[in-house]
C-alpha cells in the first residue's frame, strides 16, 4: 500500500452519515515509568445499528485499547473511514463529472475510556501485552505518522484462490491491518505478547493476473478513453450515495451479481484503475488467525 505525502482536504460534497471520531482527542504524552495494559478490542459491525447480525457474518471491527496504571485512566483508539464504508469501497458519478468521485479516507481516531459493554457483548476485550510510558509515546509518534501517510481505506482483498499461499495482488487496508501494524510496532519496540488466538475478518475478490488501466487523467481525461470510462462508469452506476446500511447491502449484491456473470471488476486502488478477471469463488468472507507479532530485537519484557 503506498504512502502518500500529505492528506488532501475532504471535498464538501463528501458528507458523513455518522461524524468521524466526535469524541476524539489527543494521544496524551505518557510518564516513562507508567506501566500500560494493552487490550485486543473486537466487535462485529455496525452493531450499534444491527445487533448481532454481521457477527453471525463474522464481518467484525477491531480496535486497542489501553490502561494506565499510574492514573487509572483507559483509551480507546480505532482506525476507520471518514466518510463511512459505501463511499470507500465505491465512488459516486457526478452529474457533469466523467470520472467517478471517490469519497475516500480512513484514519485513527483515539479518546478517553473503553466501552467495555460493547466490546464484551459480542465480542472481544482481552489483555495482549503490557508496555512501559516510553513504548507508548514511540507508538504515538508512529500512529501520527501512519496516519499522515495511509490515508485510503481499501475494502478489498484481492489474490489468486483461495489456498493459503496464493498470490495476494492487492492487500485491504482497513481498521484490522492499522491494528496488526500498532501490534508489530509495539513488538518492534519491546512488547512481548501473549499467546492467544487473534482472528480477523478479510473481504476476498478472487483474480485472474490484474490488468492496469490507467490513472483519472489517462482514462477520463480528454485524451481518455472513451470506450474504457463508459464501461468503468457503468460497472460503478448500481451505486447511489448511501443513505442506509441496508441500501449499501442491497447494491453490494446488484455489483456482487454483475461480477458473477461477467467475470469482472474495475478496482480504484492507489489512485489508480485496475481490471480484474474475476474467477471462482469470486468472492469469499473469511475470519482467519493471524498470530500476534514476536518483536524484531530482543526484549526482556518490561
Amino acid at each position: 500500500h503506498r504512502r502518500f505525502d500529505y492528506r488532501p482536504k475532504t471535498d464538501p460534497y463528501c458528507q458523513a452519515r455518522y461524524t468521524f471520531c466526535p469524541t476524539g482527542s489527543a494521544i496524551p504524552v505518557m510518564k516513562e515509568e507508567d506501566v500500560i495494559e494493552v487490550y485486543r478490542l473486537q466487535a462485529p459491525v455496525w452493531e450499534f445499528k444491527y445487533g448481532d447480525l454481521l457477527g453471525h457474518l463474522k464481518i467484525m471491527h477491531d480496535a486497542v485499547g489501553f490502561k494506565s496504571s499510574l492514573t487509572g485512566k483507559n483509551y480507546t483508539m480505532e482506525w476507520y473511514e471518514l466518510f463511512q464504508l459505501g463511499n470507500c469501497t465505491f465512488p459516486h458519478l457526478r452529474p457533469g463529472m466523467d470520472a467517478p468521485f471517490w469519497c475516500n479516507q480512513g484514519a485513527a481516531c483515539f479518546y478517553e475510556g473503553i466501552d467495555d459493554a460493547h466490546w464484551k457483548a459480542n465480542g472481544t476485550l482481552v489483555l495482549v501485552t503490557t508496555i512501559s510510558g516510553t513504548m507508548f509515546n514511540e507508538m504515538a509518534q508512529w500512529v501520527k505518522y501512519d496516519n499522515e501517510t495511509g490515508i485510503y481505506y481499501e475494502t478489498w482483498t484481492v489474490q489468486a484462490s483461495p489456498d493459503k499461499k496464493s498470490t495476494v495482488w492487492f492487500d485491504s487496508y482497513e481498521c484490522s491491518k492499522f491494528i496488526l501494524r500498532t501490534y508489530q510496532k509495539l513488538a518492534d519496540l519491546g512488547a512481548v505478547f501473549k499467546k492467544i488466538q487473534t482472528n480477523y475478518t478479510s473481504i476476498i475478490l478472487f483474480s485472474g493476473e490484474p490488468v492496469y488501466l490507467g490513472n483519472e487523467t489517462s482514462i477520463f481525461g480528454p485524451q481518455g478513453n472513451k470506450t474504457l470510462a463508459a464501461a468503468i462508469r457503468d460497472f460503478y452506476s448500481p451505486f447511489k450515495p448511501h443513505q442506509s446500511v441496508r441500501e449499501f447491502f442491497v447494491d453490494l449484491f446488484k455489483i456482487i451479481d454483475r461480477v458473477f456473470l461477467n467475470h469482472q471488476f474495475y478496482l480504484f486502488y492507489n489512485l489508480e484503475y485496475w481490471f480484474l478477471p474475476m474467477k471462482s469463488p469470486y468472492l469469499k468472507i473469511i475470519y482467519e488467525e493471524v498470530p500476534l507479532p514476536v518483536g524484531s530485537k530482543a526484549s526482556f519484557g518490561v
